[in-house]
């Protein structure tokens, strides 16, 4: 479904070409939606008289956020979704661009969201019977199909805390990371989500049945659940990423105090081989040949002295 109109009226859905649903006036409502980017099939949204300059650049627009804003008799409603086929290069949340009014929608998405098959199947099944069903039926299909994936960010990061191991720092350093950023990136966009479908659902058109508005609030319920949760793991990651770095930190300190121990200890040793080791007179039992092993057990009992002395202090023990 690149750029076509689907017409909904007494009988089953007819396909037809964006320049009929443009022109149509009969029963039913048309939904005219565009996919992709292509130059010649987005100048048909500027080019339809219905459709404002300013729903018309939103529609048409390279980058966008979820938002809703009424002009006149409609409404420009845009939300964000899975896509159909993951691209690591974009956001995993692909934007749906409409323009709802009475009997008409027009809708732009530059990559293929995967609510559309949903809502398609339930268009050709009977379901939806006016733009208000549409836009509902996104907002439903879109908040079920992300409830999981958010969900599974929490699951990952409940592993993380279960598999705490001071072996695998830089495993779940980089795993916690990683969920954090996915956490950050489903933010951005969930929240504003909520905040445009709780706009719609109290907004006062004829289009918009009271039952419709009750499937949106329920959407923008559960976009503000997904938001809590979001807003949840980030801080959870972020208090895990403090206990690696303070685990880290420990680590690098008790190495630390090892290597001081040992320096300590070898420290009055080191002079003292050092100053019975100068090339000069007056060494004292430099002739006597047990001065050799008695400067060596010298030395083991300053060691041990000094060891003792650490021992006592507990310093061994940290």
């Amino acid at each position: 479904m690149s750029c076509a109109s689907l017409l909904v009226g007494d009988g089953p859905v007819r396909r037809m070409s964006p320049e009929e649903g443009a022109g149509y006036a009969g029963p039913g409502f048309v939904w005219t939606h565009i996919e992709g980017e292509d130059v010649a099939e987005l100048s048909l949204i500027r080019g339809q008289p219905d459709i404002p300059d300013v729903a018309a650049a939103a529609l048409t627009a390279t980058e966008t956020r979820p938002r809703c804003d009424r002009f006149g008799d409609g409404a420009l409603v845009n939300m964000r979704g899975p896509a159909a086929e993951e691209d690591a290069s974009s956001d995993r949340l692909v934007s749906i661009r409409m323009w709802v009014r009475h009997r008409k929608v027009n809708s732009v998405s530059r990559r293929r969201i995967a609510a559309t098959d949903l809502v398609l199947e339930q268009m050709e099944a009977g379901e939806l019977t006016d733009p208000g069903d549409l836009v509902a039926a996104f907002a439903k299909a879109i908040s079920t199909q992300l409830d999981p994936q958010v969900a599974d960010l929490g699951d990952r990061l409940d592993d993380c805390e279960s598999d705490f191991n001071p072996k695998q720092i830089y495993e779940l350093r980089r795993a916690i990371t990683e969920i954090r950023s996915e956490a950050i990136r489903f933010r951005r966009f969930v929240a504003p989500d909520r905040d445009a479908l709780d706009t719609l659902a109290h907004l006062d058109f004829d289009w918009l049945a009271e039952e419709d508005r009750l499937h949106i609030r329920e959407a923008a319920d559960r976009f503000a659940r997904m938001t809590e949760e979001l807003e949840a793991v980030r801080e959870r990651a972020a208090l895990l990423h403090e206990q690696i770095t303070d685990m880290r930190a420990e680590q690098l300190d008790q190495r630390s105090l090892l290597i001081s121990v040992v320096a300590f200890i070898f420290l009055p040793l080191t002079f003292i081989t050092g100053l019975l080791g100068m090339n000069v007179e007056g060494i004292p039992y430099a002739e006597r040949p047990w001065a050799f092993w008695g400067v060596v057990g010298f030395c083991f009992v300053v060691g041990a002295i000094v060891l003792a002395w650490f021992a006592r202090r507990h310093w061994l023990r940290r």
